[in-house]
């Protein structure tokens, strides 16, 4: 006689019965195994008595389409109860200048990763400096990401008289002092002006189709554009003879300490040429990187005086505390006592029992020591005084400054100023404030953005906080993308005395930056090989996180 078994059907009639059977298991061992199983993230929440949402798996809701958790959000990230009524609509993105949908959801994804990156709990957790001021960045910015819990709605259409305003104020030097706190920014008119005034910088040559910064990596970016004078010799004459007079305008207005700084893009390195009074130095000062050998070489035989900073400094502090040198360091340290290597022979009477390397060999050892530290940032160069001249000169008749082939071909350096020069063309930093909506303990909340795009020099970059710390009230974030070559713009050159801030001011009081601004960059840098990467005010106090170039 056969056994009869529950929920067994020979000729497979009742099938439903089975799947049900079936069904129920699988839902049991779910909900046991999320139990059992949770993952060490959310076990360490729930020790901390923090409320969590269940995983879609063990919700057991009921619905046939569970919620998708945020892959953005945190754990203790909760799902309001807005959201989770059918029908109702999602977080939404309100752009006021674009009306991409797949640009928006980029930017929100982006703008998400940087609030939780920029958070104040996280510069809390890793005890990054504060202080009033932010230090000294010497770097040129691609991007700033700015956000409030406060709109930056005042940033957005300015009229016509604001505009004209703020044009005239950045041509004529005019100081805007700001109230520590701005009630109601929208009726500001001094704030958009001084706003306008901190985008404009100058430019040289200027050709609105192509993009003329960054020069180092941009041949995909040219790539496919018109250059009517890559094959044309004729034209390159004339745009190299245009630009050596402009170059040499702004040399002499960095001289007559009319022009604070300006910047040489290359498509192979940057120059950073500072008027005396900046960054602690009573002359002038050219930093150049990265270098090749080659370069370095010409320099020398043009006459040009010059000194590897980072060489020295790493030298000087690794001999201080007797740790070793690095391979590149101590090879090129090594240079400078070659011819003395030998003397200690000479003292012992037996120099002539030794065999000494020819000097062909040493010479093709001194050049591979100098050919490997080319385009790292060891091989920064800094030049100071009277050889600036000569710099100029040197840089104007080098052919290698310009490149022979590819999408960069026949195009002459870029030239950046803050202040206006001969030949130069006014553009503007591009703003745009984006709202978005993001999850918070207890549901979602308006996060406010504002982007800044384009050159950001130094001086732009500390006018705009100034600004930020009157409109948002002191307590915004940052989110800074720097131009990795010239990060090392940020290192400490060698300071024989210090200069007296009444007479710096002084001096630079016509050189076209505002007073706070002129006595920021008046100060020592101090960030090294690094720039700053995330900053976070709160109640007026900065809090910063460097970001260590990374070499190769």
């Amino acid at each position: 006689m056969a056994v009869t078994v529950p929920g067994y059907s020979p000729s497979f009639k009742r099938p439903p019965e089975t799947l049900r059977l079936r069904r129920k298991r699988a839902r049991s061992h779910r909900a046991t195994a999320s139990l059992t199983a949770e993952p060490a993230p959310r076990r360490a929440a729930l020790a901390a008595g923090l409320p969590l949402r269940p995983f879609p798996a063990a919700a057991g809701t009921g619905r046939a389409t569970p919620v998708r958790r945020n892959p953005f959000a945190r754990l203790d990230n909760r799902l309001p109860a807005a959201a989770e009524a059918p029908g109702e609509p999602g977080p939404v993105l309100d752009s006021n200048q674009e009306n991409d949908s797949l640009q928006e959801e980029k930017f929100l994804e982006t703008t998400i990763i940087e609030l939780s990156k920029t958070s104040p709990a996280s510069f809390s957790e890793t005890g990054t400096p504060s202080s009033e001021e932010l230090p000294v960045d010497w770097s040129i910015k691609t991007r700033l990401l700015f956000t409030s819990s406060q709109p930056f709605a005042w940033a957005d259409h300015l009229k016509a008289h604001e505009e004209a305003q703020g044009l005239v104020q950045h041509c004529r030097a005019t100081e805007v002092t700001l109230p520590r706190s701005i009630q109601d920014t929208r009726l500001s008119t001094e704030l958009r002006c001084a706003f306008q005034q901190s985008l404009i910088y100058w430019l040289h040559p200027a050709f609105p189709w192509l993009p003329l910064f960054p020069r180092i990596g941009a041949d995909r970016k040219m790539a496919g554009k018109t250059s009517p004078w890559s094959n044309d010799e004729s034209l390159q004459h004339i745009l190299m003879s245009d630009w050596s007079v402009s170059f040499t305008s702004l040399y002499n207005l960095l001289k007559t300490k009319l022009c604070p700084y300006f910047y040489v893009c290359t498509s192979q390195l940057t120059v950073l040429f500072r008027a005396a009074g900046f960054a602690g130095s009573d002359v002038i000062t050219a930093l150049i990187s990265p270098t090749t050998r080659g370069l370095r070489e010409a320099m020398k035989n043009e006459g040009i005086e010059f000194s590897l900073p980072l060489i020295k400094e790493n030298a000087h502090k690794k001999k201080a505390s007797g740790t070793s040198l690095g391979h590149g360091e101590e090879q090129a340290i090594s240079d400078e006592d070659e011819e003395e290597s030998f003397s200690w022979l000479q003292e012992m009477g037996v120099q002539d029992k030794i065999k000494k390397p020819d000097m062909h060999s040493i010479k093709l050892r001194k050049e591979k020591r100098e050919v490997h530290m080319d385009h790292r940032p060891e091989s920064v160069v800094l030049v100071k005084g009277t050889n600036t001249f000569t710099l100029l000169n040197f840089l104007i008749s080098c052919k290698s400054l310009v490149a022979m082939s590819g999408p960069q071909a026949g195009l002459p350096p870029t030239l950046l100023s803050p202040v206006a020069f001969r030949g130069a063309t006014m553009q503007m930093l591009k703003a745009r404030s984006v709202n978005v909506k993001t999850q918070a303990l207890s549901g979602y909340k308006d996060q406010f953005s504002l982007e800044i795009t384009g050159p950001v020099m130094p001086h732009s970059l500390h006018s705009v906080t100034m600004l930020l710390r009157s409109s948002q009230g002191g307590s915004f974030s940052a989110g800074l993308y720097t131009h990795e070559p010239t990060a090392v713009f940020n290192i400490c050159p060698p300071v024989e005395k210090f200069l007296d801030k009444e007479t710096v001011h002084k001096e630079l009081a016509s050189c076209g930056l505002h007073p706070k601004t002129l006595d920021h960059l008046s100060q020592v840098p101090f960030l090294g090989k690094s720039s700053l990467q995330h900053v976070d005010v709160s109640d007026y106090v900065c809090n910063w996180r460097p970001s260590t170039l990374k070499c190769s």
